[in-house]
């Protein structure tokens, strides 16, 4: 018999709960909630019952006892920055997770309905690799101004995930390999892996680095001082601008990859710059990136839904397979990953870590 774990990944309009033997998923579930029922709670936080109380009746609904687990983990949310790995969650992360300390996100329920629930049966409760985990080596931190320090908000968990995937299949280990992982979806993370940390992200919270569908990437520094500045616009205005209504949104009107690609492929010239564009912003990062590893590196990752897309993954290679062997994870197995954490820690593979 392997280890049973309940695994609960909360988003803005949705609640995943999946039920784990070791890997193999026995039962998942998507819940959906309307814009309505979420308007309905004060805070983030305020959900917690609600949401948790589904949970509970996905557990019925698959004829499990929650007595029968081992341990539930929830999606890490914004917390204070950490270093990857999979943490119990304790008194003080609880705390942060209902503060919100770096940002209200559904993503934060994660931890609280696992806490609860762990508690309840007397198990361990989990996060795994949250989106703020921080291994930046220390030169990597400066921007050119001490008044914007470097923050991070990336793809922790699928890139962290995709890493150890790829070590297991050359029969190496995460942390004796150099990677750079390119997470391509919504938003856009490109990560510098040396030996098992990540020395070097885009904060793609915040729309850094290469554009996307949605956000704008690296902007004009003075163009967008004056934009602020014009009057026209607010500070909603402006910020939707660069994340929301930028990238793809703003050069086609749509952020449907699969639309714009047809459109490529059909010979729409618009279209086809535009993805010109967007894969060799992309290479000139993962050529940044091999700098930061000073060209040592094993493998060029290439992952999240956009990965499904050939004409994408065929033009980025043509730009930096000289680089390194490039390898496809289409989409992201975010359950699996919250699952493969926690198993580390329950066959003692790897400790759980403090918050």
């Amino acid at each position: 018999m392997g280890k049973k774990i309940l695994v609960i990944n909360p988003g803005s309009t949705s609640t995943k709960a999946a039920l784990f033997d070791d890997e193999k998923e026995l039962f998942e579930k998507t819940i959906r909630h309307s814009t309505e029922e979420i308007a309905g709670f004060d805070s983030i936080a305020d959900q917690r019952e609600w949401r948790k109380e589904m949970i509970d009746d996905f557990l019925d609904e698959c004829g499990f006892e929650a007595s029968d687990l081992d341990a539930v983990t929830g999606r890490g949310g914004l917390v204070r920055p950490i270093e990857g790995g999979t943490y119990t969650v304790n008194d003080t992360l609880v705390e942060d997770l209902k503060e919100g300390i770096a940002g209200q996100h559904a993503s934060n329920l994660g931890g609280l309905i696992a806490r609860q629930m762990g508690d309840e049966q007397n198990i361990p409760s989990f996060i795994v690799d949250p989106t703020v985990v921080d291994e930046l080596e220390t030169h990597s931190r400066y921007t050119g101004n001490p008044e914007f320090p470097k923050v991070v908000v990336w793809h922790a968990l699928n890139q962290k995930a995709v890493a150890r995937r790829y070590a297991a299949s050359v029969g190496k280990k995460y942390t004796d390999i150099n990677l750079i992982i390119v997470h391509m979806g919504g938003g856009l993370s490109v990560g510098a892996h040396k030996k098992g940390k990540c020395v070097d992200v885009n904060n793609c919270l915040d729309g850094d680095g290469p554009f996307s569908p949605e956000r704008s990437g690296d902007l004009p520094s003075g163009a967008l001082i004056k934009m602020c500045f014009s009057g026209e616009h607010t500070e909603d205005e402006v910020y939707h601008m660069v994340c929301g209504s930028g990238g793809f949104n703003a050069y086609y009107g749509t952020n449907n990859t699969i639309e714009i690609q047809k459109d490529a492929e059909a010979g729409v010239e618009k279209a086809q710059e535009l993805f010109d564009a967007f894969t060799y912003s992309i290479a000139k990062e993962i050529g940044a990136l091999a700098a930061a590893l000073n060209g040592k590196v094993d493998a060029i990752l290439l992952t999240g839904g956009i990965a499904h897309s050939n004409l994408v993954v065929e033009e980025i290679e043509e730009h930096v397979s000289w680089i390194a062997p490039v390898k496809v994870y289409a989409g992201e197995d975010e359950m699996l990953a919250l699952a493969q954490g926690t198993l580390r820690v329950l066959n003692g593979e790897e400790d759980a870590k403090e918050y």
